[in-house]
């Protein structure tokens, strides 16, 4: 089975109070239908320091997404398109990028 979301794949946020903005995919949660992207849906955590050195603070960071709220970019049109797979002659199955959306 052909994933429609991989690693390295920019995506743009079709829901959510992210709606619109575009970034990469840094990781899948695959058992979940999960998804983070750079800069995207950021959390704040409260950390402690646990090492002699380490600083503690507020910090900002990426948390999951679902993987309905993300659409793929088309590299060719940079425009969202969804995902279908085509197989090739030898075997191989590939992605392919079925239409821009509107």
């Amino acid at each position: 089975m052909v994933a429609r979301i991989k690693i390295n794949d920019t995506v743009m946020i079709v829901s959510g109070k992210d709606k619109g903005k575009t970034g990469t995919v840094i990781d899948i949660f695959a058992k979940k239908g999960k998804v983070m992207v750079k800069g995207i849906a950021l959390v704040t955590r409260h950390t402690k320091p646990k090492r002699q050195g380490e600083t503690g603070g507020i910090k900002k960071r990426e948390g999951y997404i679902d993987l309905s709220k993300v659409m793929p970019i088309c590299p060719e049109t940079q425009k969202p398109a969804r995902v279908g797979s085509k197989t090739l002659e030898n075997g191989e199955r590939v992605r392919v990028f079925r239409g821009a959306k509107r």
